[in-house]
């Protein structure tokens, strides 16, 4: 009889095992990714760009908010923030105790699903033969998080709003030019607003997403932009070793799900993210993260 339940008594303890290092301990693991980009002209001095996303910040995730405000010992140029910062109303204001001395930097951001709406539970198994996308079409239609004042706090401090915008700041000596787009993963994206050539007279083109959708990456690259940044993956946030993300959530390929990729002669980086779903709390094999990127001149014939 022992025999009998030994092995799913085992299998029950290594899954609460997992779970308890998944929610507990990886969650919890901030990593910081280092990254050089050879996108500027020959001679420009280097530019060091901070880029976080997918936060899902709510109150009382002290380890979180004091790890993001540690970044700014990282003396970053610019920060870029690509969405899903909060998933709960009362979070706008550890969201800006996290930024802290960042928000005295150069910044540029946009909005995700979950900055408007607040999470549900989902049965994650869905993932990995479907998005979420079609979940928000049966959804209220009207956003239940006030991420209009989040955009005003960002924005009063001197931030860049790029949903549906073009944008340029000064960086240091650097003449950047942004292009930015709302979420497509809630059909908030409209590149049309933002279409064009980009300007030549720029020493460099960025583009600004939440969600890494082929579609709008093709459009970006075809205008002329240097470097696209997005979020929204969580790099697949649960992990199979050895085999990496089960699944995307959106239309981009399982190889690029995070970090640094070229697409059609452009740069891609994509944030793992900072956070979760405070419905599904857990990460495994994918810690979270945030990416200082070194913007560097471009190789001779790059």
């Amino acid at each position: 009889m022992r025999k009998l339940y030994a092995v799913p008594m085992g299998l029950v303890g290594a899954g609460a095992a997992t779970f308890g290092y998944a929610s507990l301990i990886e969650r919890n693991w901030f990593r910081l990714r280092r990254f050089e980009v050879p996108v500027l002209p020959p001679g420009r001095p280097s530019v060091k760009i901070l880029h976080i996303s997918d936060a899902h910040l709510t109150p009382g995730r002290q380890r979180l908010i004091h790890w993001v405000r540690s970044l700014d010992a990282l003396d970053p140029d610019l920060v870029v923030n690509t969405g899903d910062s909060i998933s709960h109303r009362d979070a706008i204001g550890p969201f800006l105790d996290a930024l802290g001395p960042l928000l005295d930097r150069p910044g540029v951001f946009v909005y995700g699903s979950n900055d408007l709406y607040s999470p549900v539970f989902k049965n994650p198994l869905r993932y990995i033969w479907r998005t979420s996308r079609r979940d928000y079409a049966r959804r209220r239609r009207e956003p239940d998080l006030p991420y209009r004042e989040l955009g005003s706090s960002l924005q009063a401090a001197g931030w860049l709003d790029l949903n549906n915008r073009i944008g340029r700041l000064k960086v240091g000596e650097l003449d950047i030019e942004f292009g930015g787009i709302d979420d497509s993963h809630i059909n908030r994206d409209r590149y049309d607003k933002i279409a064009g050539p980009v300007d030549p007279q720029a020493d460099v083109h960025l583009a600004v997403m939440h969600s890494p959708e082929p579609r709008n990456m093709d459009r970006f690259v075809a205008d002329g932009y240097d470097l696209l940044l997005a979020g929204h993956t969580h790099g697949g946030q649960v992990c199979v070793p050895f085999y990496g993300a089960l699944a995307t959530n959106c239309g981009i390929d399982r190889p690029r799900v995070k970090g640094l990729h070229r697409h059609k002669g452009a740069w891609l980086h994509v944030s793992a993210g900072l956070g979760t779903s405070p419905m599904a709390p857990m990460r495994f094999c994918c810690p979270p993260e945030a990416s200082l990127l070194t913007l560097v001149p471009r190789r001779p014939g790059g």
